[in-house]
């Protein structure tokens, strides 16, 4: 059970100083420093963060690998927290609700949202300039000068303004410092396999990218009874941990004769059911194309590419049936579905602590960065001071 306090900055309203975690360039490591963070403006939410993850694609963004750098930046997506305070208009929020932030929003109106058939909302989509949806500025400042926000998010900050449809309310009885980890990564991959992929009982699958996604991915395809599940990652210290999330098949490239589609292929009488692919690798896609079966097979890319965007495939592995589906959030619509998600891990149905790797203190949030570069840690779980 989380110990946040709910004690908050003694400016209800107006604007708060607190400290965030400020990345100036690049690969630039981050720098704790005062900011000046501004009132919710109507439809908007103040929230001290409680618990924040690192993401994969908060280290890619830093880096500047997949988008056009914007500095100086706060990042962090995967959190947990308490509203502060309420913006003009906001009626599903109180001071002290305990909630997460959610990278993409869920308006409830749009034709996307209403749809039934998907999670890309029109309004509060995937954010990347830098801003707030609303006006497109931000509400972050450094003795004057703009901050600019991730995924309309940035939870690497003691406190943060976000979009009322970018967060969902939670019971206070979910233990912030682990369900934050719902927020992105572990439904991602759950949402994978269960709402895009849909896994049938009995299914062969193979997870290239054994992450925090990757396992997720794994769990969500033992739990819907896949009868054999193959793990690919060049790291072998991978193989226990992912056996314990249901990876029944471990293979390690650096260590065969022959390419990876034709090791599973030969492991699975032609071809899995479902391949996904988790790393991030434009090119794996098509190696997780080559390692279906023909007729049916469906291969689910859910990374974030690091470098090349596009993806090249020859056109005869759709003639022969397959099919190439993308995934963003595990297909979850956040407000609607997340609850859901937290109920099952309170009720032990899903596994979210062995996903945990490391714990810091906001002060040593580079070391998490250090460590995610390096591929020694799943996710490492950021604390922010209580005071």
């Amino acid at each position: 059970m989380s110990s946040a306090s709910s004690t908050f900055a003694k400016n209800p309203g107006g604007v708060i100083k607190c400290k965030a975690a400020v990345a100036s360039g690049a690969g630039e490591a981050m720098v704790i420093e005062e900011v000046e963070v501004n009132p919710p403006q109507p439809s908007e939410i103040r929230i001290k963060v409680v618990s924040t993850s690192l993401c994969r694609s908060d280290v890619t963004a830093w880096l500047s690998q997949a988008q056009p750098p914007v500095f100086p930046r706060i990042f962090g997506h995967e959190a947990s927290g308490i509203v502060e305070s309420v913006g003009e208009g906001v009626t599903e929020f109180a001071e002290g609700d305990h909630v997460l932030t959610l990278f993409i929003g869920e308006c409830m109106n749009c034709k996307q949202c209403v749809s039934g058939k998907s999670n890309i909302c029109q309004k509060l989509g995937l954010e990347r300039k830098g801003v707030m949806h609303s006006d497109q500025k931000t509400r972050f400042f450094v003795k004057g000068k703009p901050i600019y926000h991730y995924c309309a998010v940035s939870s690497f900050s003691e406190y943060t303004v976000v979009n009322s449809g970018c967060a969902v309310k939670i019971t206070k009885t979910a233990p912030l410092e682990k369900v934050c980890l719902l927020s992105c990564g572990t439904a991602a991959g759950l949402g994978a396999a269960w709402n895009v992929a849909d896994v049938s009982k009995g299914s062969t699958v193979a997870i290239f990218g054994l992450g925090t996604v990757g396992l997720s991915v794994a769990q969500g395809a033992k739990i819907r009874g896949a009868s054999r599940i193959i793990g690919v990652d060049t790291n072998p210290e991978k193989k226990e941990k992912a056996k314990a999330f249901g990876v029944t098949d471990f293979i390690n490239p650096n260590d065969i004769d022959e390419t990876v589609q034709q090791a599973i292929k030969r492991l699975t009488d032609g071809g899995v059911d479902y391949s996904f692919e988790c790393i991030g690798d434009t090119e794996m896609i098509n190696t997780a194309l080559h390692s279906c079966c023909d007729g049916w097979g469906v291969t689910v890319t859910l990374g974030v590419p690091k470098t090349n965007p596009n993806v090249a495939c020859h056109y005869g592995l759709f003639l022969t049936g397959r099919t190439l589906k993308g995934s963003l959030f595990g297909g979850w619509k956040p407000k609607s579905d997340i609850p859901s998600l937290i109920d099952m891990y309170l009720k032990e149905e899903i596994k979210i602590d062995d996903l945990i790797t490391h714990n810091f203190p906001f002060k040593d949030i580079n070391k998490a960065f250090d460590l995610m570069v390096a591929g020694k840690c799943l996710r490492c779980v950021i604390h922010m001071p209580n005071e």
